[in-house]
């Protein structure tokens, strides 16, 4: 009886750790294998432990070239998408104008819509225009599919402002661009950085999309995918790694910022 009490009580906790370690289980056998010395072409199975992929995480010809593109089209993308969609969010939040409703609707559809009837769209569109697949085409198709995310993500957090806040700034008096640098962006300042950090995450990671659009450019998801036809190197999970590490550092620090800041309001 003891235990089963004690087992009701921490059921949730209980319950979502293991979820958190189903959700975690992959990326540890990333790190893992990330160590291995395969004997062959695939990295499927332990061997033996070394570091030669960390000591040389470029040997593989063109990985890191397709990494470094696939960095330039997520920092790029994510700029564009964060400032369209938290200009796109507060249009939506502070005004009213005809076809409001049905833009709030067509919003929510790159985020519905299956990415592979998004990414033929998007390469008939390019092909109608005869603009030549490569860098650009992946950029605005990344833009695309990332905007909604944003414009999600900041507009949840500007309906919950306090429109009080502005009007104490104004009676204050202060200027239009004072109220909305020191009062507005800070309170919407955590749901445009989900949005920026989500958009990166998407647009680094995403395939489908970038395949049907990129011509022969190829980013780090297309090289990773061809790799994987003909034998999967080490290095590809010593990058997966080092990627996993530097998001759990910046989740790491940004909670420790957060707790300081915390700590001195009290």
């Amino acid at each position: 009886m003891p235990f089963l009490t004690w087992l009701k009580r921490r059921l949730v906790v209980i319950a979502g750790l293991i979820t958190l370690a189903y959700l975690l289980l992959p990326n540890v056998i990333v790190t893992v294998f990330s160590f291995n010395k395969p004997k062959g072409r695939f990295n499927y199975e332990w061997q033996q432990f070394s570091t030669d992929a960390w000591q040389d995480p470029c040997g593989v010809a063109d990985m890191c070239g397709s990494l470094s593109l696939s960095l330039q089209i997520a920092v790029w993308a994510t700029l564009g998408a964060t400032l369209l969609g938290t200009m796109i969010a507060f249009a939506l939040v502070r005004y009213r104008f005809r076809a409001r409703g049905a833009v709030n609707s067509l919003i929510f559809l790159p985020m519905a819509m299956p990415e592979v009837v998004m990414a033929a769209s998007l390469l008939t569109l390019f092909l109608n225009m005869g603009a030549p697949l490569g860098f650009w085409t992946i950029l605005i198709a990344h833009i695309m599919f990332c905007l909604s995310f944003v414009v999600t993500a900041v507009k949840a957090r500007v309906m919950s402002m306090d429109p009080r806040l502005e009007e104490a700034a104004r009676d204050l008096y202060a200027g239009p661009v004072q109220t909305f640098l020191r009062v507005t962006l800070p309170i919407a300042a955590p749901g445009i950085a989900a949005g920026a950090l989500l958009s990166f995450a998407l647009s680094f990671d995403d395939f489908i999309i970038t395949n049907f659009n990129a011509g022969s450019t190829v980013t780090f998801p297309m090289f990773v995918w061809g790799s994987a036809q003909r034998g999967t190197p080490v290095q590809i999970n010593v990058i997966g790694t080092a990627m996993f590490l530097l998001a759990v550092l910046f989740v790491l620090a940004s909670m420790l910022i957060t707790n300081r800041r915390n700590r001195q309001k009290a």
